[in-house]
């Protein structure tokens, strides 16, 4: 997903033309850049199978695009602002995929990293703590480095385009609530991406941010209120000082 994004999308270009995995069908899809976002994509997206360049409703429709277009059993979501850690990424969870058909879901860790210097790290967020039963407690893994079986989608549906900075999590909500999905957890540094985005642009964004996940939790029959959803904030201060 892109918007504006000349200063920052060849790298992210790159980091999926350089995965050593053989399979990968990388669809950008781009809400209508003002800048030279899609000629960039045109001159050094490689890998890049399909390329949409047109207005949208948001994020979140611009993941419903990918998705309704992704012909691979894999999906997984790169924002034009962040990359792979690595040029096995892809390889490493695929491996993990094709070794238990009945996995539904491989969950990584990423790595928030300054937007100025982006060889100095600034979080980890790992997805190792999270279980649905967390859910109503406001923890989600991190989707950048999620990867999900195209058929989750199929059974679940699409993103809600209602929601401007958790539908990600209003997404999980409804298709790991239940508790039925498989998962694990893949140890491992998958996706560096630069702190500032909407999700992490100051304290107006916590506030929505926090507002559509408890909203999220209610649409969704997970039992929550206020207090559980803000109790995470201690823990995440700890993503500050583990390396």
């Amino acid at each position: 997903m892109a918007y504006n994004s000349a200063g920052t999308i060849a790298e992210t270009l790159h980091s999926v033309a350089r995965q050593s995995h053989p399979d990968v069908e990388h669809i950008v899809i781009d809400g209508g850049s003002r800048d030279a976002t899609c000629a960039i994509v045109r001159a050094e997206g490689t890998r890049v199978a399909t390329l949409v360049c047109e207005p949208d409703l948001g994020i979140y429709d611009a993941m419903n695009k990918g998705v309704a277009r992704a012909t691979g059993e894999v999906v997984a979501f790169l924002n034009s602002d962040d990359w792979y850690a690595s040029g096995d990424v892809l390889a490493r969870v695929a491996a993990l995929m094709q070794a238990d058909v009945a996995l539904d879901a491989v969950l990584g860790d990423v790595e928030y990293v300054d937007p100025e210097q982006p060889q100095r790290s600034v979080r980890r967020y790992r997805s190792e703590r999270f279980r649905p039963a967390l859910l109503a407690w406001g923890w989600m893994p991190a989707h950048p480095a999620m990867f999900v079986r195209r058929r989750v989608f199929a059974q679940a549906g699409p993103f809600r385009t209602d929601f401007r900075i958790a539908g990600d999590y209003e997404w999980i909500a409804r298709a790991f609530g239940s508790g039925t999905l498989r998962f694990c957890h893949l140890d491992a540094v998958l996706v560096r991406m630069r702190t500032g985005g909407v999700s992490t642009g100051g304290w107006r964004n916590t506030l929505l941010l926090n507002q559509e996940v408890l909203r999220a939790c209610r649409d969704n029959g997970i039992r929550t209120n206020w207090l559980m959803i803000l109790s995470k904030y201690p823990a995440k201060l700890l993503e500050f000082l583990r390396p």
